[in-house]
């Protein structure tokens, strides 16, 4: 047995098993890449599943994260930080928001705007509205009420009950979504970008026409931004780039870059309906936390951070067309700036690990769809890097 297979063997006999084991041990990570502990460079396209926004080791977070440990890392959530107060300001002050509540995940996001749309429908509309619409293939995060909207409850009967009064439409099928509205309808949830769902995109006129029915029933309109927020998608917040302001947002991944923070943001009327003692965290809040997010917002604000982000993000697609044009390798292209989704006619599994053997980490997104979400520092070189190694790949696979 190999250091590595000793590793992994002694890890998996002390967790419980929620993931199964990938065949190598990451040891560090720089910019883009990720090295095992053999030495092995890999270009990271799953950065955490779109979480490491700006790379590994970026310097200004390390900077951060060494400056503010030595001064402080938690205090009651109660206590106000200069830290809090300047990552508060800086989510504010660049999105359509009044008011920010800070979590540590993106699951305790989507649970504080759940309980928030349900806690303004029970005052501003009665007892009886509590229901909440959720899309097909969508997914929300793994405690009870992320799971509850979440389409997988279906095939996961052992957790119930679960969350009452959830009803699922279809995405970007704005008839089925009228169907399901009643006078108990208090949120509808989605993912600007489906992420387990397959890297689906809404349509900008779906998300008009949604906006436009919440405001026509007096509805909450939550957008989950947890996977395409925070840049991913070009823009500071994944509702910019659909031009459609929702209610409340959930955040979290990207706004860490690596560092667990999360947040749910909303707007006055909405945000008013939580007050002392209906809701709170521990950790949510931290001055380590808000000093990093802060750090993070300062980058992806940066003059030409996303304009580098859209000019690599057309380059992958332009490079993975080309590849679809030249062979049979690709079957459907789908996703929005760099997260990005890839359908092909081989196991995803096996292509997954044949990726992985040629240097590029990727993940799985819904039954059979490959997940590309580089970090946003990601340049065109290491862009068209990955590009070649998914041809590559994709050629040696019919051999």
């Amino acid at each position: 047995m190999t250091i590595t297979q000793d590793i992994i063997s002694k890890t998996e006999s002390l967790l419980v098993k929620t993931y199964n084991a990938q065949p190598v041990v990451l040891d560090y990570g720089d910019g883009v890449y990720a090295y095992d502990t053999d030495g092995k460079k890999y270009l990271d396209f799953a950065a955490g599943i779109a979480v490491a926004s700006l790379g590994h080791a970026h310097p200004a977070i390390l900077k951060t994260i060494n400056e503010q440990t030595a001064r402080m890392m938690i205090c009651q959530a109660s206590y106000a930080t200069k830290e809090k107060l300047e990552a508060a300001e800086l989510l504010i002050e660049h999105s359509c928001f009044d008011l920010v509540y800070f979590s540590n995940s993106g699951t305790e996001s989507v649970e504080a705007s759940l309980k928030c749309a349900r806690k303004w429908a029970y005052e501003n509309k009665g007892p009886h509205c509590n229901e909440i619409i959720a899309f097909h293939n969508s997914f929300h995060g793994r405690t009870y009420g992320s799971a509850s909207v979440t389409e997988k409850r279906n095939s996961q009967p052992y957790f119930e009950p679960y969350l009452p009064g959830v009803h699922f439409a279809h995405f970007n099928d704005i008839e089925s979504v009228k169907e399901l509205i009643s006078k108990k309808t208090a949120a509808i949830i989605i993912e600007p970008v489906q992420g387990e769902g397959g890297l689906t995109p809404a349509n900008t006129a779906f998300l008009i026409a949604l906006r436009a029915l919440c405001d026509e029933h007096n509805i909450c309109l939550i957008f989950d931004e947890v996977q395409a927020g925070f840049g991913r998608l070009g823009t500071l917040h994944a509702y910019e780039a659909f031009g459609v302001e929702p209610d409340i947002a959930a955040w979290a991944k990207g706004m860490g870059s690596g560092f667990p923070v999360g947040a749910m943001a909303a707007k006055k009327p909405f945000a008013d309906a939580i007050t002392v003692g209906t809701h709170g965290t521990t950790y949510g809040g931290n001055p380590l936390a808000c000093a990093v997010t802060a750090t993070v917002m300062k980058e992806l604000m940066k003059k030409g951070f996303m304009d580098n982000v859209q000019k690599t993000s057309s380059l992958l697609f332009e490079g993975l067309e080309k590849i679809q044009r030249e062979s049979n390798k690709i079957t459907e292209i789908k996703g929005k700036g760099l997260m990005i989704g890839v359908n092909t006619p081989f196991d995803i599994k096996n292509l997954l690990s044949a990726l992985q053997e040629n240097g590029l980490m990727a993940t799985q997104a819904g039954k059979a769809t490959l997940r590309l979400t580089p970090p946003l520092v990601l340049n065109e070189n290491q862009a068209q890097e990955a590009l070649d190694i998914i041809e590559k790949t994709l050629k040696e696979m019919d051999e």
